[in-house]
């Protein structure tokens, strides 16, 4: 399971053409697996986020994307983080997250989450409905997806999907471990205790603690051991060899992207010391694991491997 992700959350890159951008991509998954991540990840989404930056710029399909880096690594889990269930059909889904496993040599990994970019279903039509939707969507989906992953033939009549003896062949490789992203205390939190092997942490630092104790009773009520799954938590950050690189790089960033102005206080900016320190803290909150991407410097040759190298023996020790 997730200990160190690394994700990568766009690919808008300064003076980097159509042509360069797939190995810009590769040049950051291979310095991820090199410097002591575990994982790479990329979002499951077709827009651009209104927190990264403007509908109109590149976004690669998740699958296809994870599925060519898998060409390009050995060691690291390959995930989404995390797929939006309401774009493909659980059947799709299943076959698709299998296909990744076999291409790379049973390294996929099932990162999963109900789905909220509204204005990204609406224009390529996929259907948004209420939060409640897209919930009950998500329940009936894993039962599908979790059954055809584990050498199942899985039946469902439910109020969203109708499947009957849904096969899989071939089968994954090994058991794909699944990621629930979200801090929903009540619905996302009591999924992630009832399926998942993992849960990814979207949330204020301030509220980890109250998130953790959510999971645990979840867990209580289900009889399900809390120890069995890794709680990993969303960050971005910003290093460099130096203070006054990192600043620079980081401010760059938000001159080319205004909409990315929130994530100012939500990112870790610094050199390795001040980073290893902060992370350090984030950790002692009793979070098992972090993902972090890099979206204002991570192109930068040097930089992903320069995270890794700071972060690894945070995890590790």
């Amino acid at each position: 399971m997730t200990r160190l992700g690394y994700q990568i959350p766009n690919f808008t890159y300064p003076d980097v053409t159509a042509d360069r951008l797939f190995p810009t991509v590769v040049a950051q998954a291979v310095e991820a697996e090199d410097s002591g991540f575990d994982t790479v990840l990329v979002m499951d989404h077709f827009y651009q986020l209104p927190i990264l930056g403007t509908p109109d710029e590149p976004m690669i399909e998740c699958y296809t994307l994870l599925s060519a880096l898998a060409q390009h690594t050995s060691r690291v889990r390959l995930s989404a983080l995390v797929t939006g269930n309401t774009y493909r059909h659980p059947t799709l889904l299943a076959k698709t997250v299998t296909a990744l496993d076999v291409v790379s040599g049973g390294r996929a990994q099932l990162g999963i989450g109900a789905g909220w970019f509204e204005l990204e279903h609406d224009s390529l039509g996929y259907e948004f409905g209420t939060f409640t939707d897209r919930f009950e969507k998500l329940e009936e989906s894993l039962q599908i997806v979790l059954g055809m992953l584990e050498g199942n033939t899985p039946s469902l009549d439910g109020t969203w999907y109708q499947v009957r003896e849904a096969l899989n062949v071939p089968a994954p490789l090994s058991k794909i471990p699944v990621m629930i992203g979200g801090g929903g205390e009540r619905k996302t939190l009591r999924m992630v205790a009832q399926y998942a092997d993992e849960s990814n942490l979207i949330c204020a630092f301030e509220d980890i603690g109250r998130k953790l104790d959510a999971l645990s009773g979840h867990c209580d009520r289900l009889g399900r051991n809390r120890s069995e799954i890794t709680v990993s938590l969303q960050t971005s950050a910003c290093i460099a060899p130096t203070h006054d690189e990192a600043v620079a790089e980081f401010e760059s960033y938000l001159e080319r992207n205004p909409a990315a102005e929130v994530r100012r206080a939500n990112t870790i900016v610094g050199d390795p010391d001040e980073v290893g320190a902060r992370f350090s803290e984030l950790l002692a909150t009793g979070v098992d694991g972090i993902t972090v991407n890099a979206p204002a410097n991570g192109h930068v040759p040097g930089r992903v491997s320069l995270l890794g190298s700071t972060l690894a023996p945070l995890i590790s020790g």
